[in-house]
């Protein structure tokens, strides 16, 4: 479907990426990490040095804290040691980004229907959403746990709107990574970068081809306005 049929459709939907677009969660995982790195005889790395890895998921965050990937022999058991320690703090320092609690507040009282679509697994997903007080806020989240393939693939976006019932037209997927992007413009969602999230320092995310890019989520408002809801 073209840009411009997209965004002919009255917007009904809005579905967020959780890290780095709904919660910034950077802390929490850089801390699981140096609990690693010491347990391995490592100084430990600070938050700005891992942020830009986070929407890489376990396999970055391990090439960038210890330098290994699943071709090697302990990959595995690192990647099971980190996601047990992740499990115990979570919810350890992570937060809302700032006035996302006012505008999801808004966009429902817009009568906009909301969606979480992360390649988080569900047995983080969930307690991080309660912790922080925006779940069951949304109406629906959808986890890895419940498709064959995660982002870029547009499974996931699709089945949030199929859980919503509205049409990907009718949607606009926000996301902090090229893969957010290349999954909501697969499955036929408007798409929007979230520019405050977790992106590379020189990173030109005009070359993803989203919609729109902003720069704080109270920016969202005013964008879902242009859009009809």
């Amino acid at each position: 479907m073209s840009v411009a049929a997209r965004q002919a459709a009255p917007l009904a939907a809005v579905l967020l990426d959780l890290d780095g677009t709904l919660a910034d969660t950077a802390a929490d995982l850089a801390h699981a990490l140096n609990r690693l790195r010491d347990e391995q005889g490592m100084a430990p790395l600070a938050v700005s040095e891992l942020r830009p890895y986070v929407p890489q998921g376990a396999r970055g965050m391990l090439a960038c804290a210890l330098d290994i990937g699943p071709q090697d022999a302990d990959y595995a058991r690192l990647r099971d040691r980190f996601l047990t320690i992740y499990a115990e703090s979570c919810a350890r320092q992570a937060t809302v980004f700032d006035g996302f609690e006012d505008v999801l507040d808004q966009l429902r009282g817009r009568g906009l229907r909301i969606g979480i679509v992360t390649n988080k697994l569900e047995r983080f997903a969930t307690p991080l959403l309660r912790a922080l007080g925006v779940w069951p806020d949304a109406d629906c989240l959808i986890t890895p746990d419940l498709l064959r393939l995660p982002k870029p693939d547009p499974e996931g976006v699709l089945l949030a709107c199929e859980r919503l019932g509205v049409a990907p037209a009718a949607s606009v997927f926000v996301g902090d990574d090229p893969r957010d992007i290349a999954a909501g413009q697969a499955a036929g969602t408007r798409t929007v970068v979230a520019g405050y999230g977790y992106i590379a320092p020189g990173e030109d995310v005009t070359r993803w081809g989203a919609d729109a890019c902003i720069d704080s989520p109270a920016d969202l408002l005013a964008l879902c306005r242009d859009w009809g809801a």
